[in-house]
């Protein structure tokens, strides 16, 4: 072994960053807080005031088998009281009722607005295959629920456990279908299943259940604090691909999630086909990218969204978050259509990394007297690994979030960072890596404390596999809720 094999590897230092806060209460500027779940106990919804007069009471319509009704019923029913959390690891509060929490009660729809299914699955809707059955059924109910829409406003979809086999296979997605169907409707669903009428701990089930039904129902359960740095006028792109095929040729869907502001206001999906053809299919789903032309368009059309949204102002920053490599065509059609944006930030985003990191502690009385701590590298950790990348921990241990004690969401395995590349852009890499955590809590579709990847990316990807599965999905713009 030679001297320059046995040195030793010098890694780069790192830095901690502090765990973006939350704000709730519309007008109330104390009214933040670190920990979603304390933060709505503690000051309720952020657009509690307004909501109640535009949704006095959050009505819930039942769709499915006729067996599952009575059981949706008494879960809709213990959403209105107190539950407990029994789970003493999780960092899931009691949860106090969905009135005490939202300002509205929460009612079943009337009778006539529910859709009932019979049992078995030959007998559900017309076809010759299970899948013909299942989307005719589905595009009945939501026919339906359309025709009676001012009467609800949540639709609770119930699939038992049996059926699940057949709900979702190769060619079939049932869950996506309906998501489809809602979304060209306007009506927000929320699906069930056996687990979720089961789970045992029904304060966690609570909590996650109000929050994604109040969301929804075009509520706001909570938005993010102003952090430090980043002018008030930033706005958000996710960008995420999907492959349509129209007769010889294929082309991609762009699918874009907005978060239009800091606040996390305005989030909107934008299904866009691009003009240019696919060459290469398989190495285009290995390594999806824009012409130019085609980027300069679909940033066009989501900042006319943006105009729309904020009487014809535009952001002044920009931050565009993608999950592969910019290309040069990319960035050139981005700077094409961003001209008038004085910060223009292009980062890659990347979830597959092979690194791990173990957090090291103090121990005086042992030997080493330097050991491996009981929890993972803390939540924020950030190493910059060139000038222009780095690695964050969005998952590890978070205590500034839970009042202290040492917290790791899940509690199992060791957490992997994501990867930060920046491909465009001059900004502190610290704010941007805090941008990256404070949208991995800006997910209502949970009672998490952070979801493993921002929000642009995570609803990007979420509207990609759903236009991938229901290819007739009409390509323009939609709001977040109706794909949660």
């Amino acid at each position: 072994m030679n001297a320059e094999a046995s040195s030793p590897i010098l890694l780069p230092s790192f830095s901690l960053l502090d765990e973006p806060a939350l704000a709730f209460a519309a007008g109330a500027t104390e009214a933040r807080h670190r920990h979603p779940l304390v933060g709505l106990s503690r000051f309720g919804a952020f657009d509690q005031a307004s909501f109640r007069h535009y949704v006095p009471v959050l009505r819930v319509a039942y769709v499915g088998p006729r067996s599952g009704a009575a059981q949706v019923r008494d879960l809709r029913e213990s959403l209105r009281g107190p539950q407990r959390n029994t789970d003493r690891n999780s960092y899931a509060q009691a949860y106090p009722g969905f009135e005490a929490l939202f300002g509205v009660d929460l009612v079943g729809a009337e009778q006539n607005v529910h859709v009932v299914w019979p049992e078995e699955l030959h007998e559900l809707g017309q076809g010759e295959t299970v899948a013909d059955r299942v989307r005719a059924a589905l595009h009945h109910a939501l026919v339906r629920l359309d025709a009676v829409r001012h009467q609800f406003d949540v639709a609770l979809v119930y699939f038992p456990d049996r059926w699940l086999p057949h709900l979702r296979t190769k060619d079939f997605d049932a869950h996506d279908e309906l998501k489809a169907l809602g979304a060209q409707r306007g009506i927000p669903t929320q699906v069930l299943n056996d687990k979720s009428l089961r789970f045992d701990n029904r304060g966690a089930r609570a909590w996650r259940l109000a929050i994604a039904l109040y969301a929804k129902a075009g509520g706001t359960p909570w938005k993010l604090a102003p952090i430090a740095g980043v002018p008030d006028n930033t706005a958000y792109i996710g960008l995420a691909y999907a492959i349509r095929r129209a007769s010889s040729e294929a082309h991609y869907v762009t699918c874009c999630s907005q978060v239009f502001d800091m606040e996390g206001g305005g989030m909107q999906f934008i299904a866009f086909e691009a003009n240019d053809a696919i060459a290469d299919e398989a190495e285009a789903r290995r390594n999806p990218f824009l012409s130019q032309a085609d980027m300069r368009a679909v940033l066009t059309r989501s900042l006319r969204l943006y105009l729309e949204g904020h009487a014809g102002r535009l952001p002044r920053r920009l931050a565009i978050h993608k999950t592969t490599a910019f290309t040069e065509g990319e960035l050139r059609g981005v700077l094409d259509a961003t001209q008038s944006i004085a910060e223009v930030e292009c980062m890659e985003i990347g979830s597959s990394s092979a690194w791990r990191g173990i957090w090291m502690v103090e121990a005086p009385n042992k030997t080493p007297p330097i050991q491996a701590a009981r929890f993972p590298v803390p939540r924020g950790t950030l190493v910059m690994t060139s000038g222009t990348s780095a690695l964050l921990w969005v998952a590890g241990n978070a205590p500034s979030a839970v009042g202290g004690r040492d917290y790791f969401q899940g509690g199992k395995s060791i957490p992997k960072p994501i990867v930060l590349r920046r491909h465009l852009g001059r900004g502190p890499f610290d704010l941007l890596a805090t941008e990256a955590m404070a949208l991995a809590k800006m997910d209502w579709n949970n009672d998490a404390l952070y979801d493993p990847l921002p929000v642009t990316i995570m609803y990007s990807q979420r509207l990609s596999r759903t236009i991938s599965n229901v290819p007739s999905l009409p390509g323009r713009s939609y709001p977040y809720r109706l794909f949660m």
